[in-house]
Order: C-alpha cells, then sequence, then structure tokens
C-alpha cells in the first residue's frame, strides 16, 4: 500500500468516486486549475474537465444552492468551501433547504451531496480560517457531520459521504494536510458514517476525541502509560452526527472514567453533548465525573498565541490525572 498524506487519499477518493460514478461533479472556488486552497483537488480538472470540476465564483451560498439543486435532479455534487469559517454564508441553504427536503417532500426528494470544509487551528492561519464550529452543522437534524482523524480513514470516510443519499458535512482538520503518512489502499475503501472506532484498548480511562484532537489524545495515552502505568482507551468518533453511543457507554462501563477533547470552545460544544449521554447511559459505572479538555470561549488566536489555546496532550494528561485522582 502507498503512504498517503490526507491530502493525497482525499483526492484519490474524489477520482475514484468520479472514475465510478459520472454523477460525481466538484464545486468550488479556485477548485480547477488551481486545485483548491490546498491542492486537495489538484489534477482532477486534467482529468475530468471542467464539466465535472466547476471553478465557481466567489459565492459560497451560490456553490451550495446550486449543489441542492444538481442534487435534486440526480447528481452528486460535492462542494468544497475554503475555509470553514466561510460557510456561514451556506447555512441558509443547508439548515433551510439540504437537510429538510426528505422531510418536506416526505421521502420523495433526496439531497445527495457533501460539503467539504478544512477546520480548525495549527497553521497559524489568519481571522475566519481557524474556527471549530461542527456544533452548529451536527446540531442541524437533518444534516450528517463526519470528521476523519488521517488519510486512511479521511479516503473510506469521504467515499461513503460521497454515496450516501442525504447531505453531508465533511469537515476536514487542515492541521492533519500533511502532518504525517499513512498508508492507504489502492483498492476501495469505505467506512460506515456513525460508527466510532476504538483505536487503542485500555481498562483504565477512555478518552474520546475526533479529528485533529485524536493525535494529542493517543500522545496522552502513551505519557500516561509511561510516567503513570495507566491503560487508557482511545476512542476516534469519526462521525458527530449521527453520533452512536453505543461504544462510548460499552468503553466507560468497563473504565469508569473519561475525558472528552475537542478544540471546539467548550461551551455547548460537542463535548457537552458527549458528557450528557454517558450520564444518561453509564451513571452507575462511573468513578468519577467525566473531564473536559476543549478550545476556550473566545475566538481562536492569532499566530503566536494559537498554541495555548489548542488542547495537547499534556493538558489532556492533567485532566486524566485528576479524574484518575478522584
Amino acid at each position: 500500500m502507498a503512504k498517503m498524506t490526507m491530502v493525497q487519499a482525499i483526492n484519490l477518493a474524489l477520482q475514484q468516486e468520479m472514475t465510478k460514478d459520472d454523477r460525481v461533479v466538484l464545486l468550488g472556488e479556485d477548485i480547477g486549475r488551481d486545485g483548491g486552497v490546498f491542492r486537495v483537488t489538484d489534477g482532477l480538472i486534467d482529468r475530468f474537465g471542467p464539466q465535472r470540476v466547476v471553478d465557481t465564483p466567489l459565492a459560497e451560498s451560490a456553490i451550495v444552492g446550486m449543489a441542492i439543486g444538481m442534487a435534486v435532479y440526480g447528481l452528486h455534487p460535492v462542494c468544497e468551501i475554503q475555509f470553514s469559517g466561510f460557510a456561514y454564508h451556506t447555512f441558509h441553504q443547508l439548515e433551510s433547504h439540504a437537510a429538510r427536503l426528505r422531510w418536506r417532500s416526505q421521502g420523495r426528494l433526496s439531497v445527495p451531496m457533501v460539503m467539504r470544509a478544512p477546520y480548525g487551528g495549527g497553521v497559524r492561519a489568519l481571522e475566519h480560517h481557524s474556527e471549530s464550529r461542527e456544533a452548529y452543522w451536527a446540531h442541524t437534524p437533518g444534516l450528517k457531520t463526519v470528521i476523519p482523524s488521517g488519510p486512511r480513514n479521511a479516503r473510506a470516510l469521504l467515499a461513503a459521504a460521497i454515496r450516501d443519499p442525504d447531505p453531508v458535512i465533511f469537515y476536514e482538520a487542515k492541521g492533519l494536510y500533511r502532518a504525517f503518512r499513512e498508508e492507504v489502499p489502492e483498492e476501495e475503501e469505505t467506512l460506515p458514517i456513525g460508527r466510532p472506532q476504538i483505536v487503542r484498548e485500555g481498562t483504565d480511562l477512555t478518552l474520546i476525541a475526533y479529528g485533529a484532537m485524536v493525535r494529542p489524545a493517543m500522545e496522552a495515552a502513551d505519557l500516561l502509560q509511561t510516567e503513570d502505568g495507566v491503560e487508557t482507551e482511545v476512542i476516534d468518533l469519526l462521525t458527530l452526527s449521527p453520533l452512536d453511543e453505543a461504544l462510548l457507554l460499552q468503553s466507560v462501563t468497563k473504565t469508569g472514567r473519561a475525558v472528552v477533547i475537542h478544540e471546539a470552545p467548550r461551551s455547548f460544544g460537542p463535548g457537552a453533548e458527549i458528557v450528557s449521554r454517558l450520564m444518561e447511559g453509564a451513571f452507575y459505572h462511573l468513578e468519577a465525573p467525566i473531564a473536559r479538555v476543549t478550545g476556550y470561549d473566545l475566538i481562536i488566536p492569532l499566530f503566536s498565541r494559537e498554541r495555548w489555546y489548542l488542547p495537547n496532550a499534556r493538558r489532556i494528561v492533567d485532566a486524566a490525572r485528576r479524574t484518575l485522582s478522584l
């Protein structure tokens, strides 16, 4: 198997799905000749032509609005929004139309579209380029929200998202785009949307993370084992909505303790929903309160201060130790 970055793996998924199904079309700003701002779509216009790789004007609402119309009439559009902080202009189209058409038409219509967007910090970007606002989409009925954590699962989940009959928000942590390589098979591979994975098994503590936070969670698990002898289980959510709580409850029932990690702001964030479900389903198995390690309730800082905002392995270890001491 070839070792790929996340950018290469996502490009492979798009290439394979477009080859397999001529209903798959791409839309976005500069995704054609320039290959997108992060070069995720590099080379695809040469292979599939400008009718299937469409360079659009700088108009996010129009991009998603066109995609909804295409999807209703049988295509499988994949939109690229250059940065997730620009996706707020799409909210009316997604909330009022894409998310509701199946319900509004009593099942006669579906909207098989994907909105891809790089999210989060870690690349020292400007304002509106580093937000982690996935809670907006996960909170919206009718939308699925998928957030991969590495090249292989990004490729597999994007293929599944493109084939899904309903609209999918596909958030890609830009800090992971070229952070590491991973073996990705050439043959087609998908992962089910809505299914988390245990990426490290343990018995003393459960760490729950997604996207860019899976790597610091794994680093924290290594530190806890080396420094404290703690066997930590790490769960990669992969999908925020629908959120499959069965695996989370199974893990926390076993370990009795949990820490939830995300870089989105703390208040009303995804972690609060996860904690609530664990309290409802595993309360009598908990040995200590569930901890959260998150971003802070402020706009993500610029440049040199960004690293103080983002959760890291040490913050996770400190929260874990507090939880283990109770």
